[in-house]
């Protein structure tokens, strides 16, 4: 506690717990720190900035009734070391520089310092908010990072802490009121902008605005040795802020407004001084050592010794066991037991010392690997359990890509996951000074795991499945690029270069590079290939994995400068000389677009895609894809060049793919053909498929993961997906290959086992039909089989007799199903229940041992979205009344955070500009669920101002942003409809689209939804006007800008979107046989209950739909209930009986199985007959031809009665007429032509 309040919640051994005997102490070590010790033994920093002069203090509460005070020189050795460490880190440290980044004396009026200068707070922060301005004491060094935290906000003004640079010296600086007031030599971020000598030059930079930072959020920058300047928010680089810097500067905060306090923090320089620095700081940690029992006095010098290294504890799990002396664990019987093998660190870990291991060797028996973490129980002490994990209290571990506490898991998507390591991969942990865990995977940092973890912990390791042993990895190994001593970069072959970005690594064999922390970081991932390119040389790359959660994509290029002697920037574009490179689809040259609108986009980019560059001899640099060359991107390129492939954002992962043979093998017992090239043209359709390196041991997967070969045997050809199939989604193959060798063929199915590529092979099957340990659907032959066995015989043809050429595919169906395609042609259902997520699959069994992908995502997509174009009003009003559980959850509402000049009113379902006729930006408050009609109202208009509404979606969080002055504005991932145009991120991508927003009036709506396809659709009252945009993220926030004229709006309900999206017809629409007698009738307003047990978009109703659609009938003639489906699907949701009872008297009934009801409207003359509730229900047969007779008669056709072109209708054989009827009706209604009906 200080002060009296809480600043660390668990710390350390409970004084509550001390017994008679023990000895509790307290120290302030020279630099300011306080450390608590319990019977000796560090609790670790107990907090900080401690005053020179404090007096120690025991208060004897409750049980404790006497102390002693404990002579100084009988402390243990052990609780001393800590504290020299840390002075000897002080002067290796003060080495270096004798004056650390500090505030200057001299500093704006209200401002006061402490903490030696390192805290600024500015002096009645409630009556004031400006003179806050303090700078550093001395003009900062090129690239040496001023870094400062958040201590202290107050919320009552606007406008917040300001940071940037100046040249004015602050020993001459008359302080002004805020820095933003300097018009020389001062560049200051402010919000989200950077201004220059007080004038604006950037409006959006970077991802963070200051104004919105909390407490305890980092502010740093660096002047570049090149002149550039760079904030870094929490550690994340935003990117160049300014250039040609001058040299000889100063760092300034003004604490304006909302900041009242900061702290300087110590920043690493990145220089090689303190480089060095760094060095010898890592070794204090990874060396340690412990102290003579002689100190020289007098001396600055201090006398170390070593001791023994880290290592296991002999006690040990029952399962394991420690050999090498104790710096190996190993399970001697992997193959027979998957736990009971917790090992532990033989002693207590370090302040800063990293525990490692190295996985030695795997098993490929088990499911989950090794399981890695700290834990305060000692190995002599702790019960070892079976596993880990099961421990409830003292322990963190990461488990998969999880990390658990007590059992417990705290964060389930972290890092990299374990499950999916290898031998010779690398895995560790350190605990931080501040008591943030950090996990390590082959030397990168995984980001915090957990806070507050106490000083006292073991290392612990849980040889779990598939790990069977692990090894202590010396702290003095180098981390930087495992697995590529052996490589040799000077050969010939194109490789990537092993010096690269930070967050990059190199892996097989050289060929691959990854961003192993996608998730986390979106930059610094540079790679470049490993000699120059020579004259017309293409240098080739296959994306093989993609993340969708940032904007941007792949950035490729060319650059003179080699791999030895750059110094890798963050991305590409901030390499300012000697480069040409392709971003998105502007051509750039030393960070300056020369050209927009190159024809290849590389944001547009997806897994499989292949690009590629090359320099020509006329000096000209062309770009590829998949094989096509682009055109000319530049000119005057220089030869000597080395390839550039900066993998940020989107872009994961990429392979070489530069010279390789696209050959098949061939044997005098197989059949072969060349597989057609894959190269496909920019303005054709991206293959959307690969499959997944994981497959089965005979499998080579070959052409960038388009093609599989079976290279031996019969089986073990398991293939699958690179990535789960998407509803609708075909996933096709066509036969390349066939061996006559052997019998039986090709398998395909579906499996809701989860692959990737670096799953390994050894827990695949032989065949498909034997993988039981996960769902999966199989057709083999012409049998369908789940999990080995047959749900479904004779489902269609046997693919036993598919030949060379032949298509073979397989989806899943909107509503659950999977369907078989051959040659295109659908089979039909072949298995019901088909969870999401799964992976298609297919088996290279028998005689096929060869195939390619020929299945794409704009063929498929936009295939099935023109099916059911027809049937779209049906289908829609069954998916409005069949809500997810997310959509029945989700309120419309107007988001918070909103523009400048809206007012939200009525719980945020109304918005009104209150001033202006700018800054009217709204959002919703939650993602838009897809087929929700996101719908507003014009409330108001003002004639006064132009232009008008827009309304659209951005596919990034409002939360924590400042939104712009007006929607087009907006730069980041966002497509808006404004006027009789579309933009895509504030660029206008169309216009004369129709409809114009600028002319809609007062009372008219407008609205904006996601379908299923993640396709964007305008409607406008009511009227869907198509989709505009595909391939939408996941997450998107309906936008509307209250722009000019439109000052109010107000969100309409979801009961008034499905009457807007199924308006009853009008009397004016209807036709003549709508009136009886000459008298109008009264529409019947009152909606049905529609039946909300239809399944989404089945098919069987889409069908009919369309049937409907092509008779051209009225819509006039039918009721806007939601049609029923009585498909075999839908009428086991609702539970359906076979027969059913009505009328008086109530009789039986048969339900009309497989069909589909469209409800008619009844005429005026059947009011109170009360025919729903007394009429007996009948089905009528009849011809298409006939129909509009019926419906325009209002009557059903008598066996006798003529329709156009003579011809009469007639019952079939079997069936009552005139004169083979019931005998009951011989005598009776003799006057009277019956209907005859099926009961």
């Amino acid at each position: 506690m200080k002060d009296g309040h809480t600043t660390l919640d668990e710390y350390g051994q409970d004084l509550d717990q001390l017994a008679e005997g023990d000895r509790v102490g307290v120290m302030r070590t020279s630099n300011g720190v306080l450390h608590m010790y319990v019977n000796g033994v560090d609790q670790g920093a107990a907090s900080t900035n401690i005053p020179s002069k404090v007096w120690a203090v025991v208060d004897m509460y409750g049980k404790c009734a006497q102390v002693t005070i404990v002579d100084d020189t009988n402390r243990e050795v052990a609780a001393i070391s800590n504290e020299l460490v840390s002075e000897s880190m002080a002067l290796a440290s003060n080495e270096l520089t004798n004056d650390k980044l500090v505030f200057h004396d001299r500093h704006g009026t209200l401002i006061k310092l402490s903490s030696n200068r390192r805290v600024a707070e500015r002096r009645r922060p409630l009556d004031e908010f400006n003179n806050g301005v303090v700078m550093t004491n001395r003009p900062l060094r090129d690239n040496e990072l001023f870094e400062i935290r958040l201590e202290r906000l107050v919320d009552k003004w606007s406008g917040s802490i300001e940071v940037g640079i100046t040249t004015h010296n602050p020993n001459i600086l008359d302080f002004p009121a805020t820095m933003t007031n300097m018009r020389s030599g001062t560049i200051m971020m402010s919000g989200s902008g950077i201004l220059t000598n007080g004038k604006g030059t950037r409006r959006q930079y970077g991802d963070f605005n200051l104004d919105e930072l909390q407490e305890g959020d980092k502010i740093g920058l660096i002047r570049k040795a090149n002149g550039t300047l760079h904030y870094y928010i929490n550690d994340i680089d935003q990117g160049v802020a300014a250039t040609k810097v001058p040299q000889t500067v100063w760092g300034v905060v003004d604490l304006y407004g909302m900041a009242v306090k900061v702290t300087v923090l110590e920043g690493l320089s990145q220089s090689s001084q303190d480089d060095n620095l760094v060095n010898r700081m890592t070794s204090l940690f990874r060396h340690p050592r412990t102290f003579d029992n002689e100190i020289a006095h007098g001396e600055n010098v201090i006398s170390l010794s070593s001791i023994d290294r880290l290592q296991f504890h002999t006690r040990c799990g029952i399962h394991a066991t420690v050999i090498n002396n104790q710096r190996t664990a190993h399970r001697p019987n992997a193959f027979d037991d998957f736990n009971n093998a917790v090992v532990v660190t033989q002693r207590i870990l370090r302040p800063g010392e990293m525990f490692e291991v190295v996985i030695d060797k795997m098993v490929d028996k088990w499911a989950g690997s090794i399981e890695i973490g700290v834990t305060t129980h000692s190995p002599v002490e702790l019960e070892f359990p079976s596993t880990m994990t099961n421990v409830r209290s003292g322990t963190w571990m990461m488990t998969g890509n999880g990390v658990m506490r007590n059992g417990t898991t705290i964060l389930e998507e972290y890092g990299q996951n374990l499950d999916r390591l290898k031998a010779g991969d690398h895995v560790g942990v350190l605990r931080k000074d501040d008591g943030v865990l950090h996990f390590f995977v082959n030397g990168i940092d995984q980001g915090p795991a957990a806070s507050n973890v106490p000083a006292n912990i073991y290392g612990v390791i849980d040889l779990y499945g598939q790990a069977a042993q692990a090894t202590i990895v010396d702290p003095t190994t180098d981390f930087g690029n495992f697995g590529l001593s052996d490589i040799d970069f000077g050969s010939d072959e194109l490789r990537f270069h092993p010096r690269h970005g930070q967050n990059a690594i190199i892996s097989a064999d050289g060929k691959t590079a990854s961003r192993p922390s996608a998730r986390g970081e979106f930059n610094d991932a540079i790679v470049m290939s490993n000699r120059p390119l020579a004259d017309h040389e293409l240098f080739e790359v296959c994306i093989d994995k993609m993340v969708e959660r940032w904007s941007g994509s792949i950035e490729a290029g060319v650059t003179l400068v080699s791999p030895e002697d750059i110094d890798f920037p963050s991305t590409m574009t901030d390499i300012a000389f000697d480069t040409w490179l392709l971003s998105g689809s502007s051509v750039m040259q030393d960070g300056s677009t020369i050209r927009n609108g190159y024809r290849l986009d590389l944001d547009s980019l997806r897994v499989g895609s292949r690009v590629g560059m090359m320099r020509c001899s006329d000096e000209t640099l062309h770009y590829y894809l998949d094989g096509v060359d682009q055109g000319v991107a530049c000119s005057d390129v220089p030869p000597g060049l080395y390839a550039v492939i900066d993998l940020y954002g989107q872009c994961a992962q990429v392979t070489i793919t530069s010279g390789q043979q696209n050959s098949i093998s061939h044997s005098n017992n197989v059949i072969l053909t060349e597989p057609e090239p894959t190269l496909v043209s920019p303005s054709c359709s991206e293959m959307t498929h690969r499959f997944s390196r994981c497959a089965g041991k005979n499998i080579e997967i070959r052409n960038g993961g388009t093609t599989a070969c079976r290279v031996r045997s019969y089986d073990q050809a398991l293939v699958f997906s690179c990535d789960p199939i998407k509803a609708e989604e075909i996933f096709e193959v066509r036969v390349d290959s066939i061996s006559n060798k052997w019998a039986g063929s090709l398998q395909v199915g579906l499996t809701t086992l989860a692959i990737s590529d670096s799953t390994s092979f050894a827990i695949l099957p032989s065949q498909a039909t034997d993988l039981k340990a996960k769902a999966t659907w199989v057709v083999t032959g012409s049998e369908v089989q789940k999990n080995g066995g047959v749900v479904k015989e004779n489902y269609g043809p046997s693919l036993d007799r598919l030949s060379l050429g032949s298509r073979i595919g397989v989806k899943r169906s909107a509503d659950g199903n999977m369907h078989l395609l051959v040659n295109g042609e659908d089979v039909g259902v072949a298995a019901n229940n088909i969870p999401k997520n799964v992976f298609a699959i297919i088996d290279l069994y028998g005689r096929i041992d060869g195939v390619s992908i020929t299945s794409n995502i704009s063929a498929d997509l936009i295939g099935s979205s023109v099916v059911t174009s027809v049937a779209m009003p049906l289908e829609t009003a069954s998916q409005v009344q069949l809500l997810s559980d997310e959509e029945l959850r989700f309120t419309s509402e107007f988001h918070d955070n909103c523009g400048k000049n809206i007012s939200c009113k009525n719980d945020n379902q109304t918005a009104e500009r209150i001033s202006s006729y700018n800054q009217g930006l709204v959002f919703s408050a939650k993602p838009l669920p897809q087929n929700h009609l996101f719908q507003v109202k014009i409330d108001r208009i003002n004639s006064k101002w132009t232009s008008s509404l827009v309304i659209g979606v951005v596919g990034f969080s409002p939360e924590k942003w400042t939104p712009p002055s007006s929607a087009l504005n907006i730069k980041k991932p966002s497509w808006l409809f404004h006027a009789d145009s579309v933009y895509d991120c504030g660029t206008k991508v169309k216009g004369n689209c129709g409809i114009n927003l600028d002319a809609l009036t007062v009372g008219q709506m407008v609205g904006v939804k996601i379908d299923q396809y993640s396709m964007l659709h305008l409607v406008v009252d009511g009227e869907d006007r198509g989709a505009v945009f595909r391939d939408l993220p996941s997450i998107c926030y309906a936008i509307v800008d209250l722009y000019g004229q439109c000052e109010q709006v107000t969100l309409m309900s979801l009961d008034r979107d499905v009457a807007a999206d199924f308006p009853i017809p009008s009397t004016e629409d209807r036709e003549k046989a709508d009136k009886e007698d000459g008298q109008k009738e009264k529409l019947n307003l009152r909606q049905s209950n529609p039946n909300p047990t239809i399944l989404p978009n089945c098919e069987i109703l889409n069908v009919c739909s369309r049937f409907k659609a092509m008779l051209g009938l009225p819509e006039a003639f039918f009721t806007s209930e939601v049609s029923s489906c009585y498909c075999e699907n839908c009428s086991k949701i609702r539970g359906d009986n076979l027969y059913s009872r009505k009328g008086e008297p109530p009789k039986d009934y048969a339900l009309p199985f497989g069909w589909c009801k469209f409800n008619l409207r009844m005429p005026l003359k059947t009011d109170g007959q009360g025919v729903h509730d007394k009429w007996h229900i009948g089905f009528h047969g009849t011809k298409p031809g006939f129909i509009r007779r019926l419906l325009d008669s209002g009557d059903l056709l008598t066996s006798s009665k003529s329709l156009v072109g003579g011809v009469t209708s007639r019952p079939l054989s079997g069936h009552f007429d005139e004169k083979n009827k019931p005998e009951e009706l011989l005598d009776i209604h003799k006057q009277t032509s019956e209907v005859f009906l099926t009961m």
